[in-house]
């Protein structure tokens, strides 16, 4: 089948820029407006859900829904204010550059769009390596639920046999698993390396430096 048929997917908060305690400080600061002490620690387990669903995981299903909005709102306001300064986790750019020029078709899997995307976008700097965004907007149901995977599939045109998934927290692994790809995680946003392999991770690495350095042992080999 040759090298052109395979796709490299990947998360992008905690596991291509730097963001994710950005976004636990945001949604706690969002909760505490809006009435709810949740520990950051918590927050930062939570994080890769998407927005209504980690309002129900913190909260529970027994919680006034009526407030979602607005706390997604306040976390969405919050945390827009660092979009001008979003930090690339090291050599993410030159990752994705070397998959594509290894023949991988690089698709990012994300919940962000809009602004936010637009400054991942910028802070990875590799748009020329990127041959499409699957958004959370695009499907029903997003991580765990292997959809946001599958779509990113969709895109590519490739089969998931033909794919591996680089992602940093439980529910990236869980949905990639789901989706019957090969699982990659990352160390990079702060899961520790045994829930990610419990999780369904075939190989953990620390981060994109670390995977570009030992890629020709990686499942993205």
């Amino acid at each position: 089948m040759g090298s052109a048929g395979r796709a490299a997917v990947f998360d992008v908060d905690g596991t291509l820029v730097d963001t994710n305690h950005l976004h636990v400080v945001s949604w706690w600061e969002a909760f505490r407006q809006a009435g709810h002490q949740v520990p950051m620690h918590a927050v930062h387990r939570a994080v890769g859900l998407p927005s209504t669903d980690l309002i129900a995981h913190l909260l529970g299903d027994d919680r006034d829904t009526d407030q979602d909005a607005d706390i997604s709102a306040g976390h969405k306001a919050l945390y827009g204010q660092y979009f001008d300064r979003l930090p690339a986790l090291p050599e993410a750019g030159a990752l994705l550059r070397r998959l594509h020029r290894d023949g991988w078709t690089v698709v990012l899997a994300t919940s962000a769009d809009g602004a936010e995307l637009g400054a991942l976008r910028r802070a990875i700097d590799a748009d020329e390596a990127i041959a499409a965004t699957a958004s959370a907007d695009d499907v029903d149901e997003g991580k765990p639920a292997p959809e946001p995977v599958e779509h990113a599939l969709e895109l590519a045109g490739v089969p998931a046999e033909r794919a591996v998934f680089v992602g940093d927290t439980v529910w990236d692994m869980r949905a990639g698993s789901r989706a019957g790809v090969r699982c990659v995680g990352v160390l990079c946003g702060g899961v520790p390396r045994a829930d990610l392999e419990e999780s369904g991770a075939d190989a953990v690495y620390a981060d994109p430096a670390h995977l570009l350095s030992a890629l020709g042992d990686s499942p993205l080999s």
